[in-house]
């Protein structure tokens, strides 16, 4: 049986025609996985053996210009992975300081040039496109070797707009809590901040003590409910690259479950 959970509804009946012919074997959900655990309650009646994550964006959300995940297409600046959502892009581009912007750009996009982009944004309120917004940050970064000038700055409003590393951060120790012992836990990430949090994740819970190397007793009383799989992440292949463009970012991690969590 298969459980799924996305926040998006659209995505939702895009997979759900897929998976039609697997009927009431494939259940999907329209909820935000940081909510994992009590979904899992709801619908099921024992421990998953196997969970995966695959977090960010969707194809199916970037190609439509309406829903304003993109800088290469013109479309409101939304970027709400749910019409529920009350936050949008454009509340963040034109009410936040040009300080919170800085610091927002920084902090979510590793945006080098966040003070200048800040600054510039402040400048053109209100800003009420995606291209428009893509254009203003174009002209403060210039030309990049590999990426869209605007790349960073459309991932840190998208990541803030969704939540997404703390719905991450809180996602991550239910799905060790719903897995049966020998399940494995596997998670697709698209960028460095997703992928640190789940490399962190796994190696701390694949350690029996968490206690400063300077307390020579252990203290926390932490026992290891993972077994890493992967040492380092696995990257696509060049030869997956070549036929999904889009994948050449990816890394997946995979740990598997080896006690219980009172």
């Amino acid at each position: 049986m298969l459980l799924g959970i996305d926040l998006d509804p659209e995505s939702l009946r895009v997979a759900q025609r897929t998976l039609d012919p697997f009927g009431e074997r494939a259940l999907l959900v329209e909820a935000d996985f940081r909510d994992l655990k009590r979904v899992a309650k709801e619908h099921l009646s024992r421990p998953v053996d196997g969970i995966l994550l695959d977090l960010g964006v969707s194809f199916l959300q970037l190609d439509r210009p309406e829903r304003g995940f993109s800088f290469l297409r013109d479309g409101p600046l939304d970027m709400r992975f749910s019409p529920r959502q009350k936050l949008t892009a454009a509340d963040l581009v034109n009410r936040l300081s040009q300080e919170e912007l800085a610091s927002l750009l920084k902090r979510c996009g590793q945006e080098p040039k966040a003070r200048s982009i800040a600054r510039a944004i402040t400048l053109h309120r209100p800003i009420e496109s995606t291209r428009e917004l893509a254009g203003i940050v174009a002209q403060v970064v210039g030309r990049r070797r590999r990426l869209h000038p605007a790349t960073k700055t459309f991932l840190a409003l998208r990541i803030t707009v969704n939540d997404e590393l703390t719905a991450l951060e809180e996602a991550l120790p239910q799905a060790v809590e719903i897995l049966a012992v020998g399940g494995r836990l596997a998670v697709i990430s698209f960028h460095s901040l997703e992928d640190r949090i789940v490399k962190e994740f796994m190696q701390r819970e694949s350690r029996d003590c968490l206690c400063p190397p300077e307390v020579p007793v252990c203290r926390c009383g932490h026992r290891r409910s993972l077994q890493v799989i992967a040492k380092k992440p696995i990257r696509p292949t060049p030869e997956e690259v070549e036929r999904n463009p889009r994948s050449r970012s990816g890394r997946l991690r995979i740990a598997a479950r080896l006690q219980s969590v009172d």
